[in-house]
């Protein structure tokens, strides 16, 4: 089996979309979705719709939650709270009810799929080191699970010469045949935070187990021009310049 992956979007349509052409070359079986589709960014509805029309699957994010109301902002900061309460005026009832639906976990034949860490899905724990994965990489019943949450590209995994040790890599292409469990970040499409602006995915064969990270702009100014006309706070279009 063949996926693309989607780290979080944060409503960025021009970084969606550019992925969603450069997936278009490769031969994909499905589109798994990591969450946080909303939130940020100045169009929600548009990468709803657009991750609909290609059929992709998506787990609930900690700003998804948010913005339908099943977690509270308390601890989100200001712009990030301005930002859902934004989008939960820009967006339509089907839009709402489309991201109330989404699950908090998904798993296949091949892979799991969560934001945060997959031990503990609904609180949106940051798997940030080896020692943050340790519990979820204890639990994972399939071999590969993609997160995000961090914004963060990286893999924590542990092999079989020696399954307790959890380490790492930041490598952009990775052979896991030797691995018994891997968990990967996949960064974010609509707010990168590793200091690369470009927008990103991750490309995962079942068969051959390589996992590749891959980058390429987008049209960052359009999302600029985007969010400043939307009136969201300034800071959330200058970051996309940064990738900070």
């Amino acid at each position: 089996m063949r996926y693309a992956v989607l780290g979080d979007i944060h409503s960025n349509l021009s970084a969606l979309e550019a992925v969603m052409a450069a997936i278009r070359t490769h031969e994909v079986d499905v589109i798994l979705s990591v969450g946080d589709v909303v939130g940020y960014g100045a169009a929600p509805a548009e990468c709803i719709q657009l991750l609909r029309e290609h059929q992709a699957v998506v787990v609930m994010g900690n700003h998804d939650a948010a913005v339908v109301g099943e977690l509270d902002t308390f601890f989100f900061n200001q712009h990030a709270k301005v930002a859902v309460e934004w989008t939960r005026a820009a967006i339509s009832g089907d839009d709402m009810a489309w991201l109330t639906c989404l699950p908090y976990t998904w798993e296949d034949e091949f892979v799991s799929l969560a934001h945060g860490s997959f031990d503990r899905p609904g609180d949106f724990n940051y798997v940030q080191t080896p020692a943050d994965a340790d519990a979820s990489l204890e639990m994972l019943e399939r071999p590969v699970c993609f997160i995000g949450h961090t914004h963060v590209p990286v893999c924590m995994l542990r092999y079989a010469d020696d399954p307790l040790r959890t380490g790492y890599t930041l490598d952009r292409e990775i052979d896991l045949r030797d691995a018994i469990v891997t968990l990967i970040n996949a960064g974010s499409v609509g707010q990168p935070r590793d200091d690369d602006p470009q927008t990103g995915y991750v490309l995962y064969d079942s068969e051959t187990q390589v996992v590749t990270f891959r980058r390429l702009s987008y049209d960052t100014e359009r999302e600029v021009h985007r969010i400043r006309s939307a009136g969201l706070p300034t800071v959330l279009a200058e970051r996309l310049y940064l990738g900070v």
